[in-house]
């Protein structure tokens, strides 16, 4: 895929005849900016785009980069679909009713080095037959080896944008991503967390354009943090013992993505493609029986960060 024409973030919502279509406009702007700004953290890998359509209508255009310098396997899928689901569908995934548009932006990247974390993002917006609307998203960082410094900067950026909308956000949504991103049967949490939130509904937790605004803003954190923290970690030496660990933690994340993650269940539910929806996959994994890292390694340093409840934004001290 060539390089959008596209060097800013498109930051104000496009012009459209219905609030719908402004969602959907912008969702196709942003995918262009961001598939632009990993490209460039990148500097060889570009995504390759694959159009499709979905059988109740609307479609998508899923892009995957593959053969990085620093990206082994990513994708950032855009979707604009609508449809009817089945009863049983709507009722596993609480929707008021089976009647559906739905929008997005879905991204997971899986890198080379260990020293460069996994991340995912996705924001979305959904309208329900009966009228009801709302908008869902959320971004999180999985490192191989959790780097304190970075994971409390990440964090940071995350909490200085949702302060600009809602004091309450960034607590609530982190609490929600600590909550979400966890491996029940590992015990574990899929990495250092990040935000999370679900079903902000248009008249209830907002007006549309402030919660639209709001979307618009975790985009661009990402875009911004992510790529930052590829071109810190790119160049970092690693041994083929930290190279065996990251197929292990690899093996955790798809774990999540098949037993856990509710868009995985949404897509699947509603026919949606199944090459799309599986894009969140890493390339290669690994699982082996009881494994256990040894006493005071990284691995096991690592292993204690995987938990809910870490406060990584500490509050300045006041002033007296």
């Amino acid at each position: 895929m060539s390089a959008p024409n596209l060097t800013t973030f498109p930051t104000a919502a496009p012009a459209a005849p219905t609030f719908r279509a402004s969602v959907e406009a912008w969702m196709r702007q942003f995918q262009d900016w961001l598939c632009q700004q990993i490209e460039a953290a990148d500097g060889l890998g570009q995504f390759q785009e694959d159009a499709w359509q979905h059988h109740g209508g609307g479609g998508g255009r899923s892009r995957v980069l593959t053969g990085g310098t620093v990206i082994e396997k990513g994708g950032v899928n855009f979707s604009a679909v609508e449809g009817t689901m089945s009863e049983q569908a709507a009722r596993v995934l609480l929707m008021p009713n089976p009647t559906y548009f739905a929008t997005g932006v879905s991204v997971v990247q899986h890198p080379r080095s260990p020293r460069v974390p996994i991340s995912h993002m996705n924001v979305r917006y959904f309208e329900a037959g009966n009228g009801e609307a709302w908008f869902g998203g959320g971004l999180d960082l999985t490192p191989i080896y959790v780097d304190e410094e970075q994971a409390r900067w990440f964090h940071e950026q995350i909490a200085e944008v949702c302060a600009q909308f809602d004091d309450a956000y960034y607590p609530r949504f982190k609490q929600w991503a600590d909550e979400y991103f966890y491996i029940p049967h590992r015990q574990e949490t899929r990495g250092v967390g990040g935000i999370f939130f679900d079903r902000l509904t248009v008249g209830k937790d907002g007006d549309a354009d402030s919660l639209f605004a709001f979307v618009r803003a975790v985009g661009e954190v990402y875009g911004r943090t992510y790529t930052h923290l590829m071109r810190l970690n790119a160049e970092q030496a690693y041994t083929e013992r930290e190279k065996q660990w990251q197929l292990v933690r690899r093996g955790r994340y798809a774990e999540f993505n098949l037993a856990i993650d509710r868009g995985t269940r949404f897509g699947l539910e509603t026919g949606g493609r199944t090459e799309s929806i599986l894009m969140s996959l890493p390339p290669q994994c690994e699982w082996h029986y009881n494994l256990q890292p040894e006493p005071g390694s990284p691995e096991a340093s690592t292993q204690q960060w995987l938990r809910k409840g870490v406060d990584w934004v500490v509050a300045p001290p006041v002033s007296s």
